[in-house]
Formats: C-alpha cells, sequence, structure tokens
C-alpha cells in the first residue's frame, strides 16, 4: 500500500536538466515491488569520471563492497541500481550477486564489468536474485534516453513518499556547466557518509581525485549533517559521476585551480538540496527540525551535541506533541560528553530564549513557545559559552506513523 505524501514534500518538482553523455532508462524487474519501477540503469560515455563516499559500517552491503573496490580506478561506464531488496548480510550469494549484475550490465553495453557501478537498497538478509537482470537491462539499453529525471528518481524509491530531485549550474570558463542530482532515503537515516543512496551527475571536465575531494568536502555539510532515526544504512552510497562533455571548458587537474571552488559551491548545493529533501521525508515526520549549537570549544565537538539533540526520541517526540519541553535539550546536551557548562548556557526555540545562564530565562513565555511549536519549521538554537565552536544538524520529529511504517515494512 502506497504511504501518505509527506507533509513536508515539496509543492513542485525542478525540471532538471540534460546532462550530455548520461543516458538512463527505468524497468519493472520484480525484485519486490509489483506494479512498479525498482530497477535503473544509467550509462556514461567513455571518459566519465566516477567518485564516492561510502557507508563506514561494519556490516556493509554487497553493492557497497563492488564499489569501494572499483573506486580508485576513477572511471565508470554505467549504474545499476535496485529498489526492494539491499543486498546485505547475504554472504557468498551476495558477492555472487554483484558479479552477475554487472557483468549481465557490461554485456548489454559493451563495457567492462568493472566500469559498472551499483547500488542496492530495500530489505536486509534476503538473497538478491540477480537472474531477474538477464534481458531487462538488455532490453532497458535499446530505449536509453537523458530524459526525464523523474523516472530514475522514482525507481530507487523504497518507503520514500516523494521521489528526489535537485539541480545546479555554474559558469566555468564562460561556459555553463550543468549538474543534476536524484536520491533516496526516509528511514534508517543517521549517514556516516552519505544518506541511504544519491547520484549526482554533471558535463564537468574534472580530474577524479579532484572530484572525490570536493563530494567528500560538502558531504559533510549535507548528508552528513542530517539524521532522521540515528540508524546508519548498510547500503549508504553517494557516487558522482562527470562525463567532461561541457564543450570549452579546460579540465580542472587541480583542487589549487580557483574553479574547483566555484564548481564546488554547485556540487554542494545539489547534495544539500537532496539532504534536506531526505529529512523532509522522514518516515513519518510532521516537522522539519533545524538544530543549531554555538559556543563550542571546536566544531566537532559542537556537531557531536547538536546530534545528540537531534537524536534524541525525547526530545524527537516532544516536538511531535508541540510540546516547548526544553529540559530535554538540556538532557540531550548533558549526555552528549562534550565539554558544557550548566551555569552558561542558553537555549531558544526560534527567536525565543527559553534558558539562560543555567536556569529558565526570567522572560520566558510558555505560550509564546508553545504557539511557535505548532508550526511546520522550527529551529532549535544552544550556545554553550565555551568557545568559537558551531555546527548544524536537520532532523525531523518522531510520530506513530515512524513505528507504523516500520513495524510493517517487511509483511
Amino acid at each position: 500500500m502506497a504511504l501518505p505524501v509527506s507533509p513536508l514534500a515539496p509543492k513542485s518538482y525542478p525540471e532538471l536538466p540534460h546532462i550530455a553523455g548520461v543516458r538512463f532508462a527505468t524497468a519493472e524487474a520484480g525484485i519486490r515491488y509489483k506494479g512498479r519501477t525498482d530497477v535503473l540503469l544509467a550509462v556514461f560515455d567513455p571518459g566519465t569520471v566516477v567518485a564516492g563516499v561510502l557507508t563506514r559500517s561494519l556490516c556493509p552491503s554487497a553493492a557497497v563492497d563492488w564499489c569501494r573496490a572499483r573506486l580508485s580506478g576513477g572511471t565508470a561506464r554505467a549504474l545499476v541500481v535496485n529498489s526492494g531488496n539491499a543486498n546485505a548480510f547475504t554472504g557468498l550469494k551476495g558477492r555472487d550477486a554483484v558479479s552477475l549484475t554487472a557483468k549481465i550490465a557490461a554485456e548489454a553495453i559493451g563495457c567492462e564489468a568493472g566500469e559498472v557501478f551499483l547500488a542496492s537498497t530495500g530489505v536486509i538478509g534476503e538473497p538478491l536474485d540477480a537472474t531477474k537482470f538477464q534481458g531487462v537491462l538488455g532490453e532497458m539499453a535499446g530505449r536509453l534516453s537523458s530524459a526525464p529525471w523523474m523516472e530514475p528518481a522514482r525507481a530507487i524509491m523504497t518507503t520514500d513518499t516523494f521521489p528526489k530531485l535537485a539541480a545546479a549550474s555554474c559558469e566555468i570558463d564562460g561556459v555553463s556547466v550543468q549538474l543534476s542530482g536524484i536520491a533516496k532515503g526516509s528511514g534508517m537515516i543517521a549517514p556516516d557518509m552519505a544518506t541511504m543512496l544519491s547520484f549526482v551527475f554533471t558535463d564537468m571536465p574534472i580530474a577524479a581525485p579532484v572530484l572525490q575531494a570536493l563530494l567528500a568536502r560538502h558531504n559533510q555539510t549535507s548528508f552528513n549533517a542530517i539524521t532522521v532515526d540515528s540508524d546508519t544504512s548498510t547500503s549508504d552510497t553517494l557516487l558522482a559521476f562527470a562525463t567532461g562533455k561541457a564543450e570549452g571548458v579546460a579540465p580542472i587537474e587541480s583542487l589549487e585551480d580557483p574553479r574547483a571552488e566555484v564548481f564546488g559551491e554547485a556540487l554542494g548545493d545539489v547534495l544539500f538540496d537532496l539532504a534536506m529533501q531526505v529529512v523532509r521525508d522522514g518516515e513519518g515526520a510532521s516537522k522539519f527540525v533545524t538544530v543549531t549549537v554555538t559556543g563550542a570549544q571546536s566544531d566537532e565537538s559542537a556537531a557531536k551535541i547538536a546530534r545528540a539533540i537531534a537524536d534524541s526520541p525525547l526530545v524527537k517526540t516532544a516536538i511531535a506533541g508541540e510540546d516547548a519541553n526544553w529540559g530535554r535539550v538540556v538532557m540531550a546536551v548533558g549526555k552528549a560528553g562534550q565539554p558544557a557548562d550548566r551555569d552558561r548556557l542558553t537555549i531558544a526555540f526560534g527567536d525565543i530564549v527559553v534558558a539562560r545562564n543555567g536556569e529558565r530565562a526570567p522572560d520566558y513565555s510558555e505560550d509564546e513557545a508553545s504557539a511557535y511549536m505548532k508550526g511546520e519549521e522550527l529551529e532549535i538554537g544552544v550556545d554553550l559559552g565555551l568557545g568559537e565552536g558551531r555546527a548544524t544538524v536537520y532532523t525531523c520529529d518522531l510520530t506513530h506513523g515512524y513505528i507504523d511504517i516500520n513495524g510493517s515494512y517487511r509483511s
């Protein structure tokens, strides 16, 4: 049964630009879902470079292992993504499945299996029957197209209630360079690299090591700055593919090239947009929450405190109940294991200061704070008064809907 669309979903979807050198198709392979597409094949022109950031979970999926072993090569000709089955914790069967999938894809488009990148999302522990791709990928290879991007975005969804798409452009050497990205993610979101699955495509000519460095840098302030439920997926995969087809643009070969910063900002915009959409589609979510910690001894310390707040079930359920229970924020700060001084602590909900110098603010108004909590987009601010460290983490509330979705995920 289809889930109701998140109340935080975008009101409209962008028309993503064609990326020269990228074509794709989707199909129904019957992996788990009935009556919907569940496989994506993207094909890249020769010379396409790839970069990626993968989960640091110690129980990674077979597809993650496959990609990790091939990222150092720096080139890609195809991407195959399936939804409905994560191919994680599947032992030798999982490794055989990724090998067969890559072989089938390589034969379908005429490349080496090692140039095929893979990603899977869905149920953990169920063997993936890669023979279902036999014939399907070959048929898809015969009808590749450069649009519309909505089809790939839908094909990679699991418990997502809406497709996630983002685009950006930047001017390099007087030429408009294009970036298009898609993502999926709704639950099991506390990335230790990226969201469950996200893919960005660009026509920028850029060396693989430079693309890798920029992807890792901007991942930190996008996918690594979000949490839905504090759980890190076995399948987290963020891949970027650069075809180099932007005409009249000289390749970026070094991070010292000032154009790298310009392109990196556009890449960061796409990643941030996609990451925020993942939070807005958090399973059962009704509120989007920004948690900002300032005055910490370091940025790293601020990030750990912000995540302790954003991950706290007590904080998140209070938000769901529109309860201005700032005592739960105090609790989360105190449990984070980071330097903090109770008597210097300031807490605010939006512009409303609720606590200052270790106690309730003298001018605190419960009615004002409660009225603020009824909004769909909320901000929690914490200042520790200890230093210059700061960090922001984005999250959502925790409602009965989360239990309903996850209590019946496999049934």
